[in-house]
């Protein structure tokens, strides 16, 4: 499962933004999840995700192959983690997307996430990020 997962995030994202060195890594810190879909006897997507505190988390990473895309796989994916981290308490989840990312933007802001702020020079010196945030109510 993780060799096919680390096929598609070298697919999906540049090198430099790739955690494919570093996957299993990332999989044993112990504030950290994964979750992932299946069709068709292969994965289709995955979404990375942690909780760095008891009050906020991020979604480090979300991907679909390409030929499992606008299928719902992704939103779905997301949907898990927000409630994930929800069952932790976590007042505030947060994400980086690149602008010109429209389809995962469009996600994002369908299931609340808003635009918090631009990061110039976030994944390279001339590629910037949105980072989104989706707020929970608090008692």
């Amino acid at each position: 499962m993780v060799e096919e997962i680390v096929r598609i995030e070298k697919r999906v994202f540049p090198k430099h933004e790739s955690l494919a060195q570093s996957f299993e890594e990332e999989l044993r810190k112990k504030n950290s999840g994964l979750l992932y879909s299946k069709f068709g006897g292969e994965i289709a997507g995955y979404v990375m995700y942690s909780w760095p505190s008891s009050l906020f988390a991020s979604i480090t990473k979300l991907a679909v192959k390409e030929n499992h895309r606008r299928q719902g796989h992704g939103e779905a994916l997301l949907k898990e983690a927000i409630q994930k981290c929800r069952t932790r308490s976590v007042h505030r989840i947060s994400l980086h997307v690149d602008p010109s990312r429209g389809p995962a933007m469009s996600l994002y802001k369908k299931l609340g996430f808003q635009v918090d702020s631009l990061i110039e020079g976030y994944y390279s010196s001339d590629r910037n990020a949105y980072r989104m945030y989706l707020d929970f109510a608090t008692d």
